[in-house]
């Protein structure tokens, strides 16, 4: 205990800098900030110890980054002399990763065929499309994943469909299938999509509902989901500021 004590003493300025730019990458709760700054060495250490060490996750995931772009250099080369479906799409899956979704996209199209009975490069097709803002595209990339398995990639497929028809002027439509899918399904991005669809349609009550239903499920949340969560919580928390106050 008594060089736990030390070590915070000695440390707690670099250990308070730690927590403080974490908190600044992150935005955990704001009560943390407190924590930071009157805690001192010791409170920034439950900081870290709390919010920072099982980001650590997190950054191994992001380590992958070296070796996925190894192999995208591989399968550019392999494509030159091979270039089967099969490159393609896992070419593709890695510029997604990457988030380059214009050559995702190219690269999805080149691997997709009149005899292609696979749902998913059209799915994934369809879902860089909305990424470059192409609604009409993802519309008909989603619509024939869809028809096929309306419950595909639990339920996102005919969430991002909706979306695309909202974003295409088919209300009806992304109403109806909005409402089909929040039935069952509680994906965040569903849930803020359905949210951004209403507040188009100047529907703020119903808007506030779905974005608070994003930020209803934080508190019983475990933790690593809520760092999974984190930007649609802040997408939502920013959606209801934007939103007219309630009367």
């Amino acid at each position: 205990m008594g060089a736990l004590i030390q070590f915070v003493y000695s440390w707690g300025i670099l250990l308070q800098a730690l927590a403080i730019v974490h908190f600044i990458r992150r935005r955990p709760d704001s009560f943390w900030l407190w924590i930071i700054i009157f805690g001192g060495g010791l409170g920034a250490l439950v900081y870290i110890a709390v919010e920072a060490l099982p980001d650590l996750g997190l950054l191994r995931q992001s380590l992958k980054v070296f070796p996925r772009r190894r192999r995208i250099g591989e399968l550019e080369s392999a494509i030159r002399d091979n270039p089967s479906a099969g490159n393609y799409e896992e070419l593709a899956d890695l510029y997604m990763e990457e988030g380059k979704f214009d050559r995702a996209r190219a690269c999805y199209t080149r691997s997709i065929s009149s005899r292609t009975d696979s749902l998913d490069p059209f799915y994934r097709r369809g879902m860089c499309e909305i990424q470059l803002q192409d609604f009409p595209a993802a519309v008909e990339d989603l619509e024939r994943v869809v028809a096929k398995d309306r419950r595909y990639d639990f339920h996102r497929a005919a969430g991002l469909l909706a979306h695309a028809y909202a974003n295409t002027a088919r209300p009806e439509e992304a109403e109806r299938l909005f409402r089909e899918v929040t039935a069952t399904s509680t994906l965040s991005e569903i849930y803020y999509n359905y949210a951004l669809y209403l507040a188009m349609q100047h529907r703020s009550e119903e808007a506030r509902h779905w974005a608070g239903q994003i930020l209803d499920k934080k508190p019983t949340m475990p933790g690593y989901l809520r760092r999974r969560e984190h930007s649609w919580f802040r997408k939502a928390k920013a959606l209801l500021k934007r939103l007219p106050q309630r009367a």
